[in-house]
């Protein structure tokens, strides 16, 4: 079973591994930090290095219970030494973004008492939809003007990996309309923002609320009677 790193170090943008297994034009590592998607949030990017070659790394999936990282050309063999390197500003947008989208969430739970019924996101941009029944102008600038209130207060972020049973004692832990996690998974990922927000979540975050920097929400649109989408949109920071 492929060791997770990103699960504990979201920062992490190198590391050592060992090829165990060829899936199609995907290599499959004993260990890696490479994020395979999931939550809403797109999968990594970047490449796998050996000696004096190097493949691209194109997609990042699950598969059958796998994480599969696709190439650019003919996989290295079995038992090959590798060094996995991320691309990094891709990632690290997507740390930023992700978190926001915690932001975000945590702001209309607490303050709205909204559940969220879905949810996409994109370097630098995500969109989330909620139980809301109207939608303003008004409402969306008050949002807003709270979000970057979360981001300015510093407020550090933190992981834990609990199990399902002590995890689920947690109040409001699932933030989703409908629970998607499966009944087998035994340990679960809590993703906290202190003070404002805890989720059972697999994505990676920034350290800190500050790093996600200024927040603009583009867009509002109804998505059907109980359910109101807000676009929002980070701006670029220097890496």
């Amino acid at each position: 079973m492929t060791k997770l790193l990103y699960q504990t170090d979201s920062y992490l943008r190198e590391f050592d591994a060992v090829v165990t297994e060829i899936v199609g034009d995907g290599a499959v590592l004993d260990r890696t930090a490479f994020y395979p998607g999931g939550g809403g949030q797109p999968c990594d990017l970047g490449c796998l290095l050996a000696v004096d070659q190097e493949w691209q790394v194109t997609k990042v999936k699950h598969s059958d219970g796998r994480v599969v990282h696709k190439l650019d050309r003919d996989p290295p063999p079995v038992g090959a030494k590798v060094i996995g390197s991320l691309d990094w500003e891709h990632r690290y947008a997507l740390m930023r973004t992700h978190t926001a989208m915690h932001i975000l969430c945590g702001v209309i739970w607490r303050d709205y008492g909204a559940s969220v019924t879905g949810g996409q996101m994109e370097p630098l941009r995500g969109r989330m939809d909620f139980e809301f029944e109207r939608m303003q102008a008004e409402l969306v600038s008050e949002i807003e003007e709270k979000i970057n209130a979360e981001v300015a207060a510093a407020r550090p972020v933190s992981v834990q990996i609990l199990p399902r049973e002590e995890a689920f004692q947690i109040p409001d832990l699932i933030r989703t309309k409908i629970n998607l996690l499966p009944p087998q998974i035994t340990e679960v990922r809590v993703v906290t923002i202190d003070g404002l927000d805890t989720q059972a979540d697999g994505g990676t975050h920034v350290e800190n609320t500050s790093e996600v920097g200024s927040l603009r929400i583009v867009d509002y649109k109804s998505k059907g009677r109980i359910n109101k989408r807000l676009v929002v949109e980070l701006e670029e920071v220097a890496q």
